[in-house]
């Protein structure tokens, strides 16, 4: 059972791949897009990443040779060809027994490692929730989802259900009022939601490094779609209080993330630059950013059509 959900899980990272490759390329091409535009591309990612069924297209631009990856993997990795045994071993001539067993096949460690990796993933997971849980504490609430806490030295948000805002104690002036604007942003997208699902799917998935860029590039993507949200009606006093509140902010991560969603989390040289030299995008560049991405869901969510070949007599 446990080799069966690996070698599908395989063959999804194998396909998933070069949706991520697409999507990376397309961050290029769409840096001057909205980023929330981007963020739609990870979530069709995440969509060939977590449904176990494919459509073909004559349109597809997933390469022919995946198909030959995925069955080389399954047969000499997975799912290695067992021994003969039985009457088919006793069959089997007796000088030529010797050389047989001696060359048999091994029983397939990949899904034994990738489980015990999935359970360390989720475990972290676990661990960093009940920690930060543990942290909040003696939080104080300010408003209903709003707490002031003496603990915590950064602003983030906690919680699935019912989600809170923690802030430092210290916390106060300007910043105080972009940081709950930039968390506040983050609730009405559901990233409290979001970026524990794309943990979950790289503890599922922890074996492809394509895997680890994708999560990594989405955190970045997520709080760059906030920081648009927020300055977009600032001006250029209050773009540049903003980015002094991401200097106070920023934390010294050395961790993956699991868990909360920090302000200053990610990249906060680049969102500081982009903060300074935000302009609204022109109509023409969302268009054809929504047409980008239309066009890699058609291309990258389906399989490339087999046709049988005809015979000819």
């Amino acid at each position: 059972m446990m080799e069966t959900v690996f070698a599908k899980l395989v063959s999804l990272s194998l396909l998933a791949n070069w949706l991520i490759v697409a999507v990376i390329f397309l961050r290029i091409l769409l840096r001057k897009a909205p980023r929330r535009i981007v963020c739609m591309l990870w979530a069709i990612v995440a969509l060939r990443l977590v449904f176990p069924f494919s459509v073909e297209s004559p349109v597809s631009m997933v390469p022919q040779t995946t198909s030959v990856i995925q069955e080389t993997v399954n047969t000499n990795l997975i799912h290695p060809e067992p021994a003969p045994s039985g009457a088919a071993q006793a069959r089997i001539p007796e000088n030529q027994k010797v050389i047989t067993e001696s060359s048999q096949p091994q029983v397939s460690a990949f899904p034994i490692v990738w489980c015990i990796g999935l359970c360390c993933m989720l475990g972290y997971f676990l661990f960093s929730y009940i920690r930060m849980r543990h942290l909040v504490m003696e939080a104080i609430p300010e408003t209903d989802d709003i707490w002031i806490c003496d603990t915590v030295t950064t602003p983030f948000i906690l919680g699935f259900i019912r989600p809170r805002i923690y802030l430092p104690s210290g916390l106060c002036g300007p910043a105080k009022a972009h940081v709950i604007a930039h968390e506040q942003s983050h609730l009405s997208r559901k990233d409290h939601w979001w970026k524990p699902l794309a943990f979950i799917l790289l503890s599922i998935y922890w074996f492809d490094p394509f895997a680890w860029i994708a999560y990594f590039l989405v955190c970045r993507d997520i709080e760059f779609a906030c920081d648009e949200k927020v300055v977009k009606e600032l001006s250029a006093e209050q773009k540049a209080d903003y980015s002094q509140a991401l200097l106070t902010c920023s934390v010294n991560r050395r961790m993956i993330a699991a868990c909360p969603i920090a302000f200053g989390e990610v990249g906060v040289k680049d969102r500081v630059k982009s903060v300074l030299n935000y302009k609204k995008p022109a109509f023409w560049i969302i268009i054809a950013a929504v047409v980008a991405s239309v066009v890699a869901a058609v291309c990258f969510l389906t399989n490339p059509a087999v046709y049988p070949q005809s015979e000819f007599h």
